[in-house]
């Protein structure tokens, strides 16, 4: 998983726009307005920080050493993931998924109608 692959699978989900709420540096992925994958444009180390269940997010630190407390977010409900091969490219997207999943479950009533008339 590349910048554009990550890129192209968000943008291919349902109500999803990308901005740069942060500035140049910082891509933003949004699910009928509310933030479930923010990624750096430019970094050493190609990252997401993507929304996550608490416990999940826990298990997931434990688990896997390229996944920790997300940088600059809430650390209860976010996490950063490196992407630096040793996470399998089909693991990655289904926690992308998920962060979506997660963000547009608690969308108020009419976004979630909106979004599933998409």
């Amino acid at each position: 998983m590349n910048l554009e692959t990550l890129r192209d699978f968000c943008l291919e989900l349902p109500g999803v726009t990308e901005e740069l709420p942060f500035g140049p540096d910082t891509l933003v992925f949004k699910v009928m307005g509310k933030v479930f994958l923010l990624t750096p444009i430019e970094s050493g180390r190609p990252q997401f920080n993507a929304k996550c269940d608490p416990e999940k997010a826990e298990e997931l630190r434990e688990k896997y050493p390229d996944v920790v407390p997300g940088y600059h977010m809430n650390k209860k409900h976010w996490n950063t993931v490196y992407i630096t091969g040793s996470i399998s490219s089909e693991l990655l997207y289904s926690w992308i998924k998920d962060s979506y999943d997660l963000v547009a479950a608690s969308l108020p009533k009419k976004d979630k109608v909106a979004l599933q008339e998409l």
